[in-house]
């Protein structure tokens, strides 16, 4: 049986945007499993290593806040972005000022967020699950280097340490995630005392085809600010 792992996590504000607003973002009731996987990531990444989370503790009420601000209209073209990998001159620059790049929108956004999350990593190898993270192909995953005692120590050690490799988000990279270790969870605070049926939720994305990779979802329901997440083969989870 895999070991659990625990962090606390929070902020002021996070934004887990819903995929069917198309123009200005909604916010989830709460964070998302490919959310929180990003932040045990965040903390420690490896190709032979993938995340599961297991768990998700919500800590404080859910309050939400409306905010309009500047976002750009376009992204950077990929063809440009090839032609400048390929060793070509491509402008990668998008410049706020001219035409009409920069637009005002509004966003329904949570507030002063904290969560409990709980999740396990499995090593990869060819033969399961690696369908789902073609990207995390490890080769020698089952090599002596690669233990699962290793990664669960190198985890545990970076994360007392508030060690990461790119800072963790709450959906948004501008909405920057707190972290810490909880290693007894007895002496914690407990999650809050509300249910609530959140509906189909992003669970993660199926990147089988790397080009134009597939979201996937389960039905979410909050008991006692608790909410239970799959595993990736459930049939709870669907494409």
């Amino acid at each position: 049986m895999a070991e659990t792992f625990c962090i606390e996590t929070g902020g002021d504000f996070a934004c887990f945007t819903r995929p069917e607003m198309k123009v200005e973002r909604v916010s989830y009731d709460v964070i998302t499993p490919s959310a929180a996987r990003a932040i045990f990531e965040a903390i420690l990444w490896k190709p032979a290593i993938r995340w599961q989370i297991a768990r998700i503790e919500v800590l404080k009420p859910i309050r939400w806040v409306n905010i309009r601000r500047n976002e750009v209209k376009d992204v950077v073209s990929a063809s440009n972005v090839t032609t400048v990998m390929n060793g070509g001159q491509k402008d990668l620059g998008i410049y706020v000022d001219v035409g009409k790049q920069r637009q005002q929108r509004a966003g329904l956004f949570l507030r002063d967020v904290a969560y409990r999350l709980h999740a396990r990593f499995n090593l990869q190898d060819d033969s399961k699950h690696i369908h789902r993270y073609p990207h995390l192909r490890c080769v020698d995953a089952d090599s002596n280097e690669n233990t699962y005692a290793k990664f669960a120590e190198m985890f545990k050690r970076r994360a007392r340490k508030g060690q990461c490799f790119n800072q963790p988000y709450l959906g948004t990279r501008e909405f920057a995630a707190d972290f810490r270790l909880v290693e007894d969870i007895t002496n914690e605070t407990p999650a809050i005392s509300e249910d609530r049926q959140l509906g189909w939720m992003l669970y993660d994305m199926d990147f089988t085809d790397s080009v134009n990779p597939s979201p996937w979802f389960f039905n979410a329901t909050m008991r006692q600010g608790v909410i239970e997440v799959p595993d990736w083969e459930s049939e709870e989870v669907r494409g």
